[in-house]
């Protein structure tokens, strides 16, 4: 597992054509992102340390990697649930790293092995040639690796097309311990549970569920 002990993941995330928003807009999908980050720190029973960077970028750092496609997804959702115009390039690196219970502040000081691999999948995800990828998934143990970057793939294919009415359905849902009904959902956003329903299983939540539950069952808690 490396010097530091502790298994993590850390996602380097950018907004998608932010350079055409108002400052207003990129004010708005960072307060959606920060949100949902705040959520996360329950998820992953530490602080993410949710950290912007560059302007339009920003990185975060997960003590339960198995949840890092989860929280990447949710991440959409919560973008998509402000604007349907909103989108992130995602990049996660899975290895070893510092405890995340450990760190005090922002990220932008951490330059370990995971937080660099992420940042520069990142890079070549923008960089790429004919090739729209906005999720990306490397792994410091290469075992596994190729299947979990296709789930990846297959995740940023099936919600590449979620629609604000989606997005909202099916955010609450990716609580990963703590799912709500949908008459609950339903009730928070002011809408029927019929109309709730038609949105959850338009968006393919059905199916990213399963494979959320198949993917993360594979792999166990890692010990500090």
């Amino acid at each position: 597992m490396g010097s530091n002990g502790r298994h993590i993941a850390v996602l380097t995330g950018d907004l998608v054509g932010s350079t055409g928003f108002a400052t207003a807009d990129v004010t708005r999908a960072f307060t959606a992102l920060e949100r949902i980050a705040r959520e996360m720190d329950g998820w992953h029973r530490a602080p993410v340390h949710f950290t912007r960077q560059r302007g339009d970028g920003w990185q975060v750092v997960f003590a339960r990697p198995r949840l890092a496609l989860r929280s990447a997804l949710a991440f959409r959702a919560a973008l998509r649930a402000e604007d349907e115009a909103f989108d992130a390039r995602q990049s996660v690196a899975e290895g070893a790293g510092p405890d995340p219970a450990t760190l005090t502040g922002a990220l932008n000081d951490q330059v370990g092995p995971m937080f660099t691999a992420s940042g520069q999948g990142l890079d070549a995800m923008k960089s790429a040639r004919g090739i729209d990828a906005r999720l990306f998934f490397q792994s410091e143990a290469q075992c596994g690796e190729r299947q979990t970057g296709a789930v990846y793939v297959l995740a940023d294919h099936v919600s590449r097309g979620w629609t604000t009415a989606q997005a909202e359905a099916i955010l609450p849902l990716f609580e990963p311990e703590h799912e709500p009904t949908y008459s609950h959902i339903a009730e928070r956003l002011g809408k029927s549970r019929q109309a709730v329903t038609k949105a959850v299983r338009a968006a393919g939540w059905p199916a990213v569920f399963l494979a959320l539950k198949l993917i993360e069952a594979g792999d166990a808690e890692a010990p500090h």
